[in-house]
């Protein structure tokens, strides 16, 4: 006897009947009350409460402290004998942003570099690690407020870390120029000496995705650094914030030359600042995306399983944890 038509009216109920199990599933999994539901909500409402506060400091922020954090790149790289890495590390930047941002800013951060050397170049760093400080304190400020915890130690504590922080990541910036430059020269040797090898040119050609990665790696590390120190257990993942802030900008890169084309005439507005609005609007744009982050690494986060009854109790245990 043969099959039944797929076709047929009794066929035809079976499928409607699991694609409404299916779906009903897919709700039930996200439906208010479960886990996916009440995480959303989280970062929605942090999001909202400071997320447009916080994105617009970033914003300002960011034009504010890039300049003083690449002088302090110079100095370090050239207190280590590693002058170019500071081109490099502008170099790395520049290709993370939109073409039209990496226009505007590549000449003027090129003349600064350029123009600075010896004491003035060493002043310049004094003057932008405390500047660019300011920048990171922000971020942990937007942390603090994600996990809902407050400061429990002096002012200039904070400073100094967040200073070690930006010395630390020149560092790393240098270790990561160094590895690049051994993948390029092993890309080039295979290529050259062993064409055959195309597979494993492949794979090494995937070097390439390295401004993504040093961004992932970056992220994550500010994430893990700036957290409140009692949430940075296993039990509160870092990686999903910093994973969500990749991608953002990212898109975010890829998306807001489209968005500025279809525009139009956005200079005929801002004239000749037309080119320092784009870069603002692509930090903004980044710093909301930063809250998200956070907010989500929050709302993944659980919290201490014994609680504490007194309020003034919580305060004190918090302000020594942080």
């Amino acid at each position: 006897m043969a099959g039944q038509s797929p076709l047929s009216p009794e066929a035809r109920r079976r499928q409607i009947a699991w694609a409404r199990a299916q779906l009903q599933e897919g709700i039930d999994h996200v439906k208010p009350g479960t886990r996916p539901f009440e995480i959303a909500k989280r970062v929605i409402v942090g999001t909202y409460n400071d997320g447009f506060i916080h994105a617009g400091n970033l914003a300002f922020l960011s034009l504010l402290t890039l300049f003083p954090f690449f002088i302090v790149m110079a100095a370090l790289a050239q207190l280590f004998g590693r002058t170019a890495d500071g081109q490099h590390a502008v170099a790395l930047f520049l290709s993370t942003v939109p073409p039209g941002v990496a226009e505007v800013l590549a000449k003027p951060i090129g003349d600064v570099l350029t123009a600075r050397s010896g004491g003035l170049l060493w002043l310049g760093a004094l003057v932008g690690l405390w500047t660019t400080a300011s920048f990171i304190e922000t971020i942990r400020d937007i942390l603090r407020r994600a996990y809902g915890t407050v400061h429990g130690r002096p002012f200039y504590h904070y400073r100094l870390l967040s200073m070690g922080l930006i010395i630390g990541s020149v560092v790393l910036a240098m270790f990561a120029f160094t590895a690049q430059v051994v993948i390029t020269g092993a890309e080039e040797f295979i290529n050259r000496v062993l064409p055959v090898a195309a597979e494993t040119s492949q794979i090494i050609s995937l070097s390439r995705l390295v401004p993504a990665v040093a961004l992932f790696v970056a992220l994550y590390l500010l994430f893990y650094s700036l957290t409140p120190h009692r949430y940075r257990v296993s039990g509160c993942p870092k990686w999903p914030g910093a994973l969500l802030v990749t991608l953002w900008w990212l898109a975010t890169t890829a998306l807001l030359p489209i968005v500025l084309g279809l525009l139009g005439s956005y200079d005929l507005t801002y004239g000749g600042l037309a080119g320092v609005m784009i870069a603002l609007m692509f930090f903004f744009v980044i710093g909301l995306g930063v809250v998200l982050g956070a907010e989500l690494n929050a709302a993944l986060a659980e919290g201490p399983e014994t609680a504490l009854n007194d309020p003034e109790e919580e305060i004190a245990v918090t302000k020594e944890l942080v």
